[in-house]
């Protein structure tokens, strides 16, 4: 008699044959099969209370190991749950998969349980979205849907898999199990060797470049070669997204208060791996009369939404490297003549960080949020992965905060959202014991997903927790008053004053209510001290903005 396999069974051995040794999930009837092949393959179920959670931890995995992420949702509310996580990842090309439940097929369109066209409502938001139709086919399609997250820039893929196609069991013969390792092609494309030719040219005529390092350059796992091009062309380089820490503060190249100067007196501007959107402000901040090239994995990313001289597609790594290794085997590179560029950018480096340093260092009551961005800043270590998550407080923390490592930053990307920062932080914890990870919050950020903090103690995932507590949506509420007038301006953005450090008590965690800056460090390292989950509940003045929020920068 031949051995039989379930179709529960089968997804666990597609995820094992990707690398995956961990699922994020919120359980339901549909699926208990799957979690049953887990068990036996070895990969570890962590079960939160949210299913934007589970998907938002599948990004935040992706993101961390370089691996694709996956969550298990059941059908209905549970897969609608998981939407805005996977559009998230979307938005932030994270490679992940998420799987929902979905009714029998020998109930199709009967009206069962959880019934809802999934695939139709995920198509938009992910690079693959497909029905399984048999069990046979499970193990197959789930290394299809891996596959697609890799096609061009990363992204998600979604699959429903119906009741009866998990739980039924055929012989294994007759199912297909792709083996690891392949049914994957690498896509690392270097790049239009002619094009990489011209990118030399330019660097070597150039007599005031800088380059941005965008996400890309993390997802590639490209930080040497970026490290290498800009030292040894001598070309100053900002960061943004998930490739801040590739260069660590204080080396002579990593520059971060004088962007918007340098994108106005620049040459040569190097956009790598950053799409055009609003925090480009479309490509309309950069200089009208400076070359602009452009390097992204997706094609249709390059030029989008102002002209460029030079697009590129491909692995951020290889091309940077090509372009560094073209340039430099030139007589005259450029490289020398640029150490007045450099000096000139670090005089509006320093003048930028003395004029805010007061601030920073502000003994005031309530709390200056720069004075709580500060102190972390002085708190993090190598080793330290940094994760923000709110409007207003986190736009303060990007003009301070600088990780001390690469792949040690975590922002929700591009869509925006908050609630990412429990489920980030959770995913960091278990994908890295071997390192510390702290989350700056909103208050209004951790009220969206903050009942999370209980997985983080159920699961022994310690982190450290702030939150920057202003009761407050200020980031609405000062666009609010600035366009209808103050007395209108508590409409919609208000919240309670809520001790966040007695929540965490509550939960069995470790928490503190901070209300003297003199008190935060101290907080900090107690947190720190303490082993377990934290919040430390710092109370900010809620009539300071960060300057993001002033000039209303995400909306114009």
């Amino acid at each position: 008699m031949s051995e039989t396999i379930s179709g529960g069974h089968l997804v666990a051995k597609a995820l094992k044959a990707e690398g995956v040794d961990v699922i994020y999930t919120l359980c339901g009837g549909h699926i208990i099969d799957i979690y049953d092949g887990c068990v036996d393959e070895g990969i570890e179920v962590i079960d939160v209370r949210h299913e934007q959670v589970a998907a938002h931890a599948a990004d935040g995995y992706a993101r961390i190991t370089g691996k694709p992420g996956c969550a298990v949702v059941t059908a209905g509310p549970g897969t609608t749950d998981a939407v805005t996580g996977v559009a998230n990842a979307f938005r932030a090309e994270s490679p992940m998969l998420l799987i929902g439940g979905q009714g029998a097929l020998s109930q199709h369109k009967m009206g069962s349980l959880q019934d809802l066209p999934h695939v139709d409502m995920m198509t938009p938001i992910t690079k693959f979205a497909a029905t399984v139709p048999s069990t046979e086919r499970v193990a197959d399609i789930v290394s299809m849907a891996f596959r697609e997250c890799y096609h061009g820039a990363p992204g998600p893929s979604f699959l429903e898999i119906p009741r009866d196609v998990l739980d039924a069991k055929v012989p294994i013969e007759k199912a297909r199990i792709p083996t690891a390792g392949q049914y994957r092609a690498s896509t690392r494309q270097a790049g239009d060797p002619e094009a990489v030719e011209r990118l030399a040219d330019l660097l070597a005529h150039a007599e005031k470049p800088c380059i941005l390092l965008g996400s890309q350059v993390w997802t590639c796992r490209a930080t040497d070669a970026a490290i290498d091009f800009v030292r040894s062309l001598n070309v100053p380089a900002y960061m943004n997204g998930s490739g801040r820490g590739t260069l660590p503060p204080g080396d002579p190249h990593h520059f971060q208060l004088s962007r918007r100067y340098a994108f106005t007196e620049a040459d040569l501007i190097i956009i790598v791996g950053t799409p055009f959107d609003f925090r480009m402000g479309y490509g309309k901040r950069l200089s009208p009369t400076a070359k602009v090239v452009q390097i992204d994995l997706d094609y249709r990313t390059v030029g989008k939404n102002r002209d460029i001289d030079l697009g590129i597609v491909g692995d951020a790594g290889l091309i940077l490297a090509a372009a560094a290794q073209a340039a430099s085997g030139r007589i005259e590179n450029g490289a020398a003549r640029r150490k007045e560029w450099l000096e000139e950018l670090r005089n509006v480096e320093t003048q930028s960080y003395q004029k805010r340093l007061p601030r920073q260092l502000s003994d005031a009551q309530p709390i200056d949020p720069y004075r709580l961005v500060h102190e972390i800043n002085e708190f993090l270590t190598e080793d330290t992965i940094y994760i923000g998550d709110g409007g207003d407080i986190v736009t303060f923390s990007g003009q301070v905060v600088q990780p001390k490592s690469p792949g040690h930053w975590m922002d929700p990307g591009p869509l925006g959202t908050l609630g990412v920062g429990m489920a980030f932080a959770m995913a960091a914890k278990q994908a890295r014991r071997d390192k510390e990870v702290l989350c700056l919050f909103g208050d209004g950020a951790f009220s969206l997903t903050g009942w999370d903090f209980e997985t983080m103690v159920r699961f022994d995932l310690p982190f450290i927790g702030v939150i920057g507590n202003n009761s407050s949506m200020n980031q609405i509420r000062y666009g609010q008053a600035a366009k209808y007038g103050e007395d209108r301006a508590r409409v919609g953005n208000t919240l309670g004053d809520i001790r966040y450090g007695d929540f965490a008590k509550l939960l069995g965690g470790y928490g503190e209510e901070v209300r003297d800056p003199a008190e935060i460090r101290p907080a900090l390292e107690r947190a720190r001290q303490s082993g377990k989950p934290s919040l430390i509940n710092v109370w900010v003045d809620p009539e300071v903005y960060a300057p993001g929020t002033m000039n209303q920068t995400m909306y114009k």
